[in-house]
């Protein structure tokens, strides 16, 4: 039997170290649920390795079938061209290696179970769910179809049992975090909680937390990060790209 292909990570990458080590201790925990699959880590910008150099090594080391997972929560702009065009450029100057494209992380109802693990881990019980709205913050983008994905999260979330669940953007797009606390006391709503819907720390989950703050939100959860959830939605992209599910599809020289 073949070795299982190698999967690839990637994400986006920051200045910020605290992206690259919330990054690496989400793939750790990935590694520990599927022991025997070579798991790398790539990032597109600020940090080290980048998808060639990783790429590169693994066809040095003989691997010719790789899964490449954007660690993305929406099909936006790096999904739909950034990534697609860095896994060609470095696929030209590797022959024989077959790169497979996974799809990316969101919608899943695994995400939605890393925001309720992280808003429990904040303080809120069951016994709140019906007197609490939600500001379910994502990073923002200018692609509708992305804006409109999280706006239909926020929708099918509401039927969980929260008073409200709407949705906010850190950058690209309105509403921001600030004020959809706002609006939502202003609905005379008594306890507001903020869930980033974010992957890792960085430049616009400090905006979330910021707008958060300002707005006097009486919960801010933390990042999705290395939630179990999120590690077994990870394996369950990889298994689904393996099956020529979703929007896989292959690059080969």
């Amino acid at each position: 039997m073949p070795p299982a292909p190698a999967l690839l990570v990637i994400a986006h990458g920051s200045r910020d170290p605290r992206h690259a080590a919330t990054v690496h201790a989400l793939t750790r925990r990935v590694r520990a649920l599927r022991p025997g699959l070579r798991v790398e880590t790539a990032f597109l910008d600020f940090n080290a390795p980048r998808v060639e150099q990783v790429l590169a090594a693994l066809h040095a080391d003989g691997v010719r079938d790789v899964t490449a997972l954007p660690l993305l929560l929406t099909r936006a702009f790096h999904a739909k061209a950034d990534i697609p065009a860095v896994l060609s450029e470095a696929r030209s100057r590797l022959p024989g290696q077959t790169v497979r494209v996974a799809d990316v992380l969101g919608p899943s109802p695994l995400l939605t179970a890393a925001l309720e693990r992280r808003l429990a881990e904040a303080g809120i019980t069951a016994a709140d769910r019906a007197s609490t709205a939600v500001v379910l913050a994502s990073a923002g983008s200018s692609d509708p179809e992305a804006i409109a994905v999280i706006a239909e999260i926020a929708r099918e979330w509401r039927h969980t049992g929260w008073c409200a669940v709407r949705p906010a953007f850190a950058s690209a797009a309105l509403p921001r975090t600030e004020d959809a606390v706002r609006a939502l006391r202003a609905e005379g709503v008594r306890r507001v909680a903020v869930a980033p819907y974010v992957i890792a720390p960085g430049r616009l989950p400090d905006r979330i937390a910021a707008g958060a703050a300002e707005a006097g939100a009486d919960v801010l959860a933390g990042v999705l990060g290395a939630a179990p959830e999120v590690a077994r939605l990870l394996l369950a992209r990889y298994d689904g790209a393996a099956a020529g599910g979703g929007r896989a599809h292959r690059l080969s020289a």
